[in-house]
């Protein structure tokens, strides 16, 4: 008989939440399983990719399986029409069909489903697409958590955007089109009973027209990305990698609501981290950066745009980004590893 103790299996080899997060463990994840078996693109992952064979066409896919199902502001049905739409917008297209698929748990009250997708159906004749083909599924009790729905975008280019997450560049304007923290803060405290939703509300809303807005613009806008999973630290983090540039940004111009700065301060949560479904970064050269923001601002989706800050050159650390503190400070702001909240998209 063998009286060896058999090393414990490592963390790291089992599916956490965290490898959903849209952070350094998404990034692991997709670089060491999903990528290498499936054959996927080298380079910068996009929001959406390029149809081969047809450049002016986009397509995007995403799943939804936020919790609860309906939140202040907005709910699942709605809110898998808004993020598809935008991830459409980021690689700089407008939309023109989509397709919806259906996971249902076996028990779910046709009511509840019924508002979902009443909802899903309002949000698209909204945004101007229709919903074409789709799927439903329905799986055993406890098999599912009521509704996961997945959507899949197809978008044509707007003339004269070429935009990708490699393309900051030395000298750019970074500019964020609304305030920060509203979706996430909303999500969670809904969920928990924590009584901030009285005070705030999801920002979840398609961006595709602050898009069409920026597109008179050309060649001057550089990256469009907007704050999803990981916030916008991890925004920032992955444009500055495939970038090879530094980003910074000054904290007195983040858009911060009050209840949420509240919010976050209470959970210990870092609003840089926390999730967004309906403001979008901006990498604009400088020269257009006030026209870009005047483009913004004249929609009701940006009223609330800044200028967060700039693109430096590398100077030894690609792929840094650094907040210039309060008190005349500098931090360095890592990509998040995990989720500070999950279920949140």
């Amino acid at each position: 008989m063998s009286t060896s103790c058999p090393l414990p299996r490592a963390e790291n080899e089992r599916v956490l939440l965290g490898h959903g997060a849209g952070g350094r463990l998404t990034a692991e994840l997709l670089a060491s399983t999903v990528l290498p078996a499936t054959g996927g693109p080298r380079g910068p992952l996009e929001d959406a990719a390029l149809v081969p064979g047809c450049p002016d066409l986009v397509l995007s896919t995403d799943g939804f399986v936020v919790s609860p199902l309906f939140f202040p502001g907005g709910d699942i049905g709605s809110l898998a029409v808004h993020g598809t739409v935008n991830d459409l917008a980021m690689r700089g297209a407008e939309p023109v069909a989509l397709s919806v698929a259906l996971l249902l748990e076996e028990g779910l009250e046709l009511a509840e489903l019924e508002a979902v997708l009443a909802s899903l159906g309002k949000a698209a004749q909204e945004v101007g697409v229709p919903v074409i083909t789709g799927d439903t599924k329905v799986v055993g009790r406890g098999a599912a958590d009521k509704v996961f729905i997945t959507t899949t975008g197809v978008g044509r280019r707007l003339p004269g955007l070429s935009v990708s997450a490699a393309a900051a560049r030395p000298g750019d304007a970074v500019l964020l089109s609304g305030p920060l923290g509203l979706h996430g803060t909303t999500v969670l405290s809904t969920r928990e009973g924590l009584g901030f939703e009285a005070d705030i509300a999801s920002d979840t809303r398609p961006l595709h027209r602050l898009v069409a807005a920026l597109a008179g613009l050309g060649d001057a806008v550089h990256v469009l990305r907007d704050p999803t999973r990981g916030g916008l630290a991890a925004a920032l983090n992955e444009i500055a990698q495939d970038s090879r540039v530094r980003v910074e940004f000054d904290e007195g111009a983040l858009p911060v609501p009050e209840p949420v700065a509240a919010a976050c301060d209470i959970l210990g949560l870092d609003v840089l981290h926390v999730a967004n479904e309906g403001c979008m970064v901006v990498f604009v050269a400088a020269d257009a950066a006030d026209a870009a923001l005047a483009a913004l601002r004249s929609l009701p989706e940006g009223g609330g745009a800044v200028r967060l800050g700039e693109v430096t050159a590398a100077d030894g650390h690609p792929g840094r980004v650094v907040m210039r503190t309060a008190v005349g400070a500098r931090r360095v702001v890592d990509m998040p590893l995990g989720e500070q909240l999950p279920r949140i998209c």
